[in-house]
């Protein structure tokens, strides 16, 4: 691991870091912000996975995180959506290739040697941080924005026993009922839609998945709302399912990090007093 950066802020520091994935064949680059602590002391982590087009710097630069996380004594994890490099295969189209991992391992080619995300961000990412930072790992929670917020909801109901919270930003709620998720499922995953289950939110909840409760912000100016995102179709599963769900329409807000930094303080807030 490199460090690219690192920089003061709200007693605490932002710092950039490289390295060579495994698990996707590419340098891979991450953002984390680590309140001051004791020494010896170990803090809690909250995962931070971006939507489409992102990288690390969206959130680092627009989500007005640090001064909530240093209040609350807790470690802020911003991965990149996607592998990087020349010779990474990508697509013309915004919502596919660099940018658009959805957080899966990719068994088609010619995306199966690289973009392989889920192992990235459920394995080889965690053991890095646990081995470089004042993390404890046994208090983890997950949260993210669209795609992102797809990633928190399905790695999380994925691995109950590792994420204490989970929360989302305008997530992708049912990627294989919506045109987004058909496209990068179809291509990544290939056309068998069982395969898909495991990528979807809905699917998994409504297979018996479960979380001890969730928060989701979704804004009501949100374009993308009803054809991408489908929060009534999570609202309900998560109904049937027994699931507490705070799923909070927020009046008037869009789909930007004007909307992601409003309620930033408030999930941070959140995921806190969860993970102790």
């Amino acid at each position: 691991m490199e460090t690219v950066s690192q920089v003061r802020s709200h007693g605490g520091t932002q710092g950039v870091y490289t390295h060579a994935s495994i698990a996707t064949g590419t340098g891979m680059t991450f953002a984390v912000f680590v309140p001051d602590h004791a020494p010896g002391a170990k803090l809690p982590v909250l995962w931070y996975l971006s939507g489409l087009t992102c990288t690390h710097a969206n959130v680092m630069e627009k989500g007005e995180y640090r001064a909530a996380c240093a209040r609350h004594g807790v470690i802020f994890i911003a991965p990149d959506t996607s592998p990087r490099g020349e010779d990474v295969p990508d697509d013309e189209a915004y919502d596919f290739g660099k940018g658009a991992g959805f957080y899966l391992d990719a068994t088609q080619e010619p995306w199966a040697q690289h973009y392989r995300m889920r192992s990235y961000i459920e394995d080889e990412l965690p053991a890095l941080i646990a081995a470089n930072f004042p993390a404890d790992m046994a208090r983890q929670g997950i949260t993210g924005h669209s795609m992102g917020g797809h990633g928190a909801l399905t790695i999380g109901l994925r691995n109950p026993d590792r994420f204490r919270s989970v929360s989302a930003f305008a997530p992708i709620c049912a990627p294989s009922q919506v045109p987004w998720g058909e496209k990068a499922f179809s291509r990544y995953l290939g056309e068998d839609r069982a395969a898909w289950a495991q990528h979807d939110a809905v699917a998994l909840i409504e297979g018996g998945a479960r979380l001890p409760d969730l928060l989701v912000d979704q804004g009501t100016a949100d374009n993308f709302l009803t054809e991408q995102l489908r929060t009534p179709l999570l609202e309900a599963a998560c109904e049937a399912a027994g699931i507490p769900a705070d799923i909070r329409m927020q009046e008037g807000y869009d789909h930007s990090y004007f909307f992601i930094s409003t309620f930033m303080a408030d999930h941070i807030a959140w995921h806190a007093a969860r993970l102790g």
